[in-house]
Parts: structure tokens; sequence; C-alpha cells
């Protein structure tokens, strides 16, 4: 792990860290957004939404872990406090008290929220030559990207 982190500009460094720590808040946020919202979602679509759902936060919890091992990669403290991730994340909680029409627009608008963090992490990550960060962040893009095109599907 050390070897990445040594040949990281320490500017470059703190840079990196930080956009993959306002990765981390943002996914950490709308997993357990969309592990609420299949917990909660009802009506006559419930099957699709139930199972969509599902499959949107097992991704992210996968990618949180993805995102918290690179920042470790650049030997620095990946945050872990889920109130430390409320304070940060553009994405807001959910009580999970909404029709299946708002939890489809809120989790769209919260997959598109991820894009744009994860594209300003990949901008960061090519200007630093950090290709093992730019190569996650690109393919969580793609990721979020998909998820946004299935839950317009819906609207």
């Amino acid at each position: 792990m050390a070897l990445i982190a040594a040949k990281i500009d320490p500017t470059a460094k703190e840079e990196l860290v930080e956009g993959l720590s306002q990765a981390l808040a943002d996914v950490a946020v709308a997993t357990t957004k969309a592990q609420n919202f299949h917990w909660n979602v009802t009506g006559m679509a419930f099957g699709p939404l139930h199972a969509l759902f599902q499959k949107i936060y097992e991704d992210h919890f996968e990618a949180q872990d993805e995102v918290a091992e690179r920042i470790k990669a650049l030997d620095a403290h990946a945050e872990g406090r889920y109130s430390k991730f409320l304070d940060r994340s553009a994405i807001k909680e959910h009580d999970g008290h909404a029709s299946d029409r708002e939890m489809i627009e809120m989790l769209l608008a919260d997959q598109e929220t991820l894009s744009a963090t994860f594209t300003a992490l990949a901008e960061v990550s090519d200007k630093h030559g950090d290709w093992g960060t730019n190569d996650m962040a690109t393919g969580r893009i793609q990721a979020h990207d998909k998820f946004a095109w299935m839950l317009r599907s819906h609207l």
C-alpha cells in the first residue's frame, strides 16, 4: 500500500483523499436510502421495484468497500462513522414514507448525484495520474448512470 501512496505528491494525495471521502459519504447514505426504500416500497410495481432497490443497495454496499479500500491504499484514514457521512453527503437520508414514484424520483436524483461525485473524482485522479482511482471512478460512473437509466424507465 505504501508504494501507491509514496508515488503521489502530498498535495495530490490530499485532493484525491478528499474526493474519495466525498464519494464514500455519498455512497454510504445512498446505500441506506435504497435499502430503506426496498423495505418500504408498496404499490402495483412492488415486485420489480423491491428487486431493483435491492440491486442498487447491494451494488452500493460493495462500492463503499471499494472506495474505502482505495483511501487506505493511499495511506489515509477511511471515515466509518455514519454521523460524519450524513454531515458530508450531498445525498440526504429519508424516513421511507413516500410513494413508489417519489422513491424512484429520489433514487434517480441520488444516482445523478453519485455520477457527478465520481465524475469529479475521475477528473482529479486524471489530473494527478492516479489511474487506479480513475479506473474505479469511471466504473462507478457507468454503474450510477445505468441505475439512473433503469429508474428513469419507471417514470
